[in-house]
């Protein structure tokens, strides 16, 4: 099978992050490469762990450092160690909805329900949505995971919190009073479309809100790893490690 590697300049980046991190053991960085390595192939290429091709290891060793770095939180942290550079000069919401395989069912009950695992019953079927927050240029400040059925607007503050901005763009599925005092009182500029219902529809920038297209490019491009349009797992912080994981290397290009 054809494998995937990481390129040198991703991995110069990568390893200082790894090697500070007190919950890493990095041992043998080309080790360490060849599992971070294994873990894109799967993403990549949407693949069960055990088809993982020899060339990076015993599948079932690289699946329980995967599993580890999962419980500990790892793969956001790396995610967030590279988005800390943001340009707020605006910020973009949106959310995606994610079709679950049935395998993704049928976590132990120790682990909650189905909706503590990020998993619902939407228009679309069995899913997960994925509620996001970008900076200026496209590149994931936040992600938060939720059952399939929840309104997008149900998130927008906890999207949208502690970041500091001059202007927030989302589309008509958060055009709810709520959301609009929320973003005054962080004295930003709502730049939202009012819904058909609004018996009196709001003025908004609607050049500025043309830049709302980079939201949908991120989404488009986290979806290219078939372990982020498909959800195989059934624990939230599995699936979750791969979309960090993904995220990460999005804010590397």
């Amino acid at each position: 099978m054809r494998t995937i590697t990481i390129r040198d300049k991703d991995w110069e980046r990568i390893l200082p992050f790894l090697q500070n991190h007190k919950g890493v053991y990095v041992g043998n960085p080309q080790h360490c490469r060849r599992f971070i390595e294994g873990e894109l192939w799967v993403n990549r290429s949407g693949s069960q762990w055990r088809l993982l091709p020899a060339v990076y290891g015993k599948w079932n060793s690289i699946y329980k450092r995967f599993a580890r770095w999962c419980d500990k939180g790892i793969w956001g942290q790396l995610h967030q160690y590279f988005g800390t550079d943001a340009d707020l000069e605006y910020l973009l919401i949106d959310s995606t909805i994610i079709r679950a395989h049935p395998c993704a069912a049928g976590a132990l009950k120790k682990h909650g329900s189905q909706e503590d695992q990020a998993l619902g019953r939407s228009r679309g079927g069995f899913s997960t949505k994925i509620h996001i927050a970008v900076d200026a240029l496209g590149n994931p400040l936040r992600l938060i995971l939720t059952g399939g059925q929840r309104n997008d607007c149900t998130q927008a503050e906890a999207l949208i919190d502690g970041f500091e901005t001059d202007f927030i763009l989302a589309d008509k599925g958060y055009d709810t009073d709520p959301i609009r005092a929320i973003i005054s009182q962080k004295e930003a500029v709502a730049v939202i479309p009012s819904k058909a219902n609004r018996t009196e529809p709001l003025a908004y920038d609607k050049h500025l809100y043309k830049d709302r297209h980079l939201v949908e490019c991120f989404i488009n491009k986290i979806k290219h790893f078939r372990r982020v349009f498909s959800r195989f797992d059934k624990l939230a912080s599995r699936y979750f490690g791969f979309l960090s994981f993904t995220s990460a290397l999005v804010c590397l290009r």
